[in-house]
This record gives C-alpha cells, structure tokens and sequence, in this order.
C-alpha cells in the first residue's frame, strides 16, 4: 500500500540500477532492477528528479559513498514495512558491523530458539531496504553464501567490499 508522499529515483551504481524508495522523511525501500520480492512498480509512487528530493538525494549519494569504499555506515531515517518479527530481524542485521558476517541460527539463537532459523531467513529475504539493512552480511550455517535479492553474484561484491585490508592483503591472488 502506498502511503503518504511515496516516491523513488532510481540511481545507477556499480552493482546495476537500483531504485530507492521514500515515503513522508524516510527511505522505505531500496530494490535491485531485477531484485526478488520486488514490489509492484506502482508501489513506488512517481519517480522524481534527484535534484528535487533531499532525502532521496542524501539517501544516493551515501549509497554511492558506501560501494566505493567511503562509507562504513548510513546515516538516513528508515521506516520498513514488516511485522513485529521481521523487523526485530532487520534490527539485529542492522547491528552486524561493517566487515563482518553472521549466521540465521546466531540470529535465531539470539532472539531466544535456534530453531527461528528458517523464520529469521524468511524475515532477511524480506528485508526492503537490502544494502541500507545490510542482509548481506547473513551467511548459511557453514558460512557459505546463501540467497540475496540482488543475487549472489551481487552478494560476494559486497562482501568483498567490505573485506578488511590486513585478509586482502594476505590473498596470495587478488580478486
């Protein structure tokens, strides 16, 4: 449902298209071109100059700041749509620092039951604001690389954006 003053620009990154969406003063989405559990396009209300948008102007260029290698961390209010579970989900994500990994069952097990695992997968899959909410620091049991919405080509750049310099630098072969 599309609620007061929603609207989005769509801003070209290194990772492809990417489309920011903003209701009233905070950013509510933010959808890869091809991401999966894209909402309907209507949702996103009319597309705006990012010139016009304060918000959705701040909210590209920390984005853009972020995947070169400026940003660690976002500074921008967010409002996503989700239950009450969902969003304890996208809060602890929220928390997982830069250059750093965790599991479903570590987030499971700490919202109290290993066995939430399956329901916290759910609730990252869902996550609308991948990247802002960064979901792709959520690995598989064994560390490995588990679904992402903007696939997980997309997912490894990101980890690897984030890669700290001293495990780069000990690589005996650079990506």
């Amino acid at each position: 449902m599309q609620t007061k003053n929603t609207r989005h620009v769509v801003v070209d990154t290194t990772l492809g298209s990417l489309t920011i969406v903003a209701s009233g003063d905070a950013i509510t989405g933010l959808y890869f071109r091809h991401h999966i559990r894209r909402p309907a396009q209507e949702r996103f209300g009319p597309e705006v100059a990012l010139g016009d948008d304060a918000l959705l102007a701040d909210g590209a260029a920390q984005l853009r700041e972020y995947l070169s290698g400026d940003r660690r961390e976002f500074d921008l209010a967010f409002d996503a749509c989700g239950d009450a579970f969902q969003r304890s989900v996208w809060d602890m994500v929220s928390r997982v620092p830069f250059g750093q990994t965790t599991t479903y069952g570590n987030i499971a097990q700490r919202l109290g039951d290993k066995a939430l695992s399956y329901r916290v997968g759910q609730a990252v899959g869902a996550n609308p604001l991948c990247i802002f909410v960064p979901c792709h620091r959520v690995l598989g049991a064994d560390g490995k690389l588990t679904g992402h919405a903007g696939g997980l080509e997309r997912k490894r750049a990101l980890l690897d954006l984030e890669e700290p310099t001293e495990v780069t630098a000990g690589r005996l072969f650079q990506p």
